[in-house]
């Protein structure tokens, strides 16, 4: 009677259009006022001990705020001029070197809109001046943008560790392989389409220029080594390492490259003439003075604002959720469930074909860190009693998350491209079509071979001694 009234107040708030969090938060409620046993009291503490409670939760506005420094300075450019110089030069070059820049500017910032909106406001118009259908530009792009939730750092991944309580740690691990594995194919196939398209390549530009690029893009390169080594190096946790490259990435926006904040604007060198130390005792006392004024500034306080918007909406969303979690887990339902499907027979392969088809369903209609939070206490007991490994559930439904941005209606992804070109949505989820097909089966092999995502956790476990 509970499940059935919870599950069916959450259905009737999401049909009036309800926002996600609040119903949540409403069907949760109601069922703990009208149909359970549980105390009003626990909805208060349950919200409070949200977040408090879930350690890991604390990277989420941490990771907001650094990709928000990198969105609005020039770290997408320079990493965009650094990918096509690397292999602009194949045939259909340009539009491999959009989904290289995807998957570096994914390992910075962590979510994928923002991965769409930095590299695809700039790449795709170079593409279709270069040559390229408009079509494919926008296609390539809103998919390479999903790598944003695959590659570690990962919001998402953040959320089901937090869900699950399982290791964030391994469950960035898990996803770098997957991430790499996924752009791959990409880039595969947009040489074979090249090819038959006889699509342009881009004339080498030389080591020369190549390095020069790749220092120019190496302090954001820089972040991803900061990260995901201190990470994986077990020197840091997610929520420490998520504190640093929000300090690192607003040095480097404003300080570094300057695109931003007080010194916008000024140049490293005054004149080829001035020697390098004059120029060095210059920079550094340009710093200095500039420290104080940096944090007060209009681009900074923008920054901040816009960061602060999307982590009180995101967190807000997850409270809500935890709240929902928090009834699943006192009316035993995930435990009911679980029981109710082993006694089915239900082997691990077919579970998962049931769970690959209730969450590509659910990413048609909700947010992916609403999903996770609402899906995951039902599917990891379940996973656990069939043998099913509980890194590789997680890697599964990033995955289909990923293809949730690209699927209508609410697939954030699409509203991005739609934005950037112009076009309504129809035309964008036409673009993105042939490439979702490449998505799919890239969940199949995910699914099936475990050892795409638990390779390099079990390695880095192997080397650590555990």
């Amino acid at each position: 009677m509970t499940t059935a009234a919870l599950f069916m107040l959450l259905l009737l708030c999401l049909l009036t259009g309800m926002p996600i969090a609040f119903a949540l938060g409403l069907s949760s409620v109601t069922t703990i006022l009208l149909f359970s046993n549980d105390s009003l009291a626990s909805i208060a503490l349950k919200l409070f001990a949200a977040e408090s409670e879930h350690y890991t939760l604390l990277a989420i506005p941490f990771f907001i705020l650094s990709s928000a420094f990198l969105s609005t300075g020039g770290v997408a450019n320079r990493i965009i001029n650094f990918a096509i110089d690397c292999v602009g030069w194949i045939r259909g070059g340009l539009a491999m070197a959009s989904v290289m820049a995807c998957m570096i500017f994914a390992a910075v910032s962590g979510s994928s809109p923002a991965t769409v909106a930095a590299i695809g406001s700039i790449v795709i118009v170079g593409m279709v001046k270069a040559g390229y259908p408009e079509k494919m530009a926008a296609g390539v792009i809103t998919n390479a943008g999903t790598l944003g939730i695959l590659i570690p750092p990962s919001i998402v991944m953040l959320v089901y560790a937090a869900a699950t309580e399982e290791s964030a740690a391994r469950l960035f691990m898990a996803g770098l392989i997957p991430g790499l594995m996924m752009g791959t194919m990409l880039m595969i196939v947009i040489y074979i389409v090249a090819r038959v398209k006889g699509l342009p390549a881009q004339p080498f530009v030389g080591f020369k220029n190549l390095l020069r690029s790749s220092i120019s893009a190496g302090w954001g390169l820089m972040m991803i080594v900061i990260v995901l080594g201190s990470i994986y190096g077990g020197i840091a946790s997610p929520t420490e390492a998520a504190a640093v490259s929000a300090i690192y990435a607003y040095f480097i926006a404003i300080f570094i490259y300057r695109d931003m904040g007080p010194l916008k604007g000024v140049p490293w060198r005054e004149s080829k003439e001035e020697s390098i130390g004059k120029a060095i005792v210059r920079n550094l006392s340009l710093t200095i003075t500039a420290l104080p004024k940096s944090i007060f500034d209009k681009d900074t306080r923008r920054v901040f604002n816009d960061a602060s918007k999307v982590s009180i909406m995101l967190l807000f969303i997850i409270g809500n959720a935890m709240l929902f979690a928090h009834v699943l887990t006192t009316e035993r339902i995930p435990h009911h469930l679980a029981e109710m499907i082993v006694n089915w027979g239900l082997p691990a392969w077919g579970f998962l074909i049931v769970v690959n088809i209730l969450l590509l369903i659910a990413g048609n209609f909700m947010e992916p860190s609403a999903i996770i939070l609402i899906m995951a206490p039902i599917l990891f007991p379940i996973a656990v009693k069939l043998g099913i490994d509980p890194v590789h559930l997680g890697i599964i439904m990033v995955v289909n998350m990923e293809i949730g941005m690209i699927t209508p209606p609410v697939g954030l992804n699409l509203f991005v491209t739609a934005g950037i070109t112009g076009h309504d949505l129809i035309w964008v989820v036409k673009a993105a079509l042939p490439w979702l097909m490449l998505l799919l089966f890239f969940l199949i092999l995910i699914t099936y071979i475990p050892q795409i995502s638990l390779f390099l956790p079990e390695y880095i476990d192997h080397l650590r001694g555990y």
